[in-house]
């Protein structure tokens, strides 16, 4: 099974510790082109991946490529993205979501705090709307264990 992740902090004790054991993950796809364009950040980041984890990081563009087939091995997947448009990118490319865990989008000026975890731009609203309306079900919430923050958000 793929789980999908918004968190700007991408890799972080929460995915760590909460998430990938949630998941059962043993795959990681960081969907991030920074990060994936950098391969000493990349060695950086898995330091901190338990070494059961298979970890990739891969541009947004190709993650639907990336993804096909890949679930079929027995392994359940997390995928991660920054931003609210790197999710729709992916989505726009063909990989398909039925449930998109927004975890945390922080707070700057400008932006509309949602929960205490979750802060959103007009442009992050609107993508989150886009969602919505493509029956992508929205989990607001950091770690597993608790509730969903925000329910029937649209």
């Amino acid at each position: 099974m793929l789980w999908f992740r918004i968190d700007n902090r991408l890799v972080h004790g929460q995915i760590i510790e909460a998430w990938l054991p949630y998941t059962g993950a043993r795959r990681l796809l960081v969907a991030n082109d920074a990060l994936a364009a950098d391969d000493l950040q990349q060695q950086i980041v898995s330091l901190a991946i338990p070494g059961r984890v298979e970890v990739h990081f891969v541009r947004v563009d190709a993650l639907a490529q990336y993804c096909t087939g890949r679930t079929d091995e027995g392994h359940d997947t997390l995928v991660l993205f920054a931003t609210c448009a790197d999710a729709r990118r992916a989505f726009d490319a063909g990989v398909g979501m039925s449930t998109l865990n927004i975890g945390n989008l922080h707070y700057t000026p400008g932006k509309k705090q949602l929960c205490a975890h979750v802060s959103v731009s007009d442009d992050d609203e609107a993508c989150l709307r886009f969602f919505n309306r493509h029956s992508v079900s929205l989990d607001f919430r950091c770690v597993p264990n608790e509730p969903v923050q925000i329910k029937g958000w649209s």
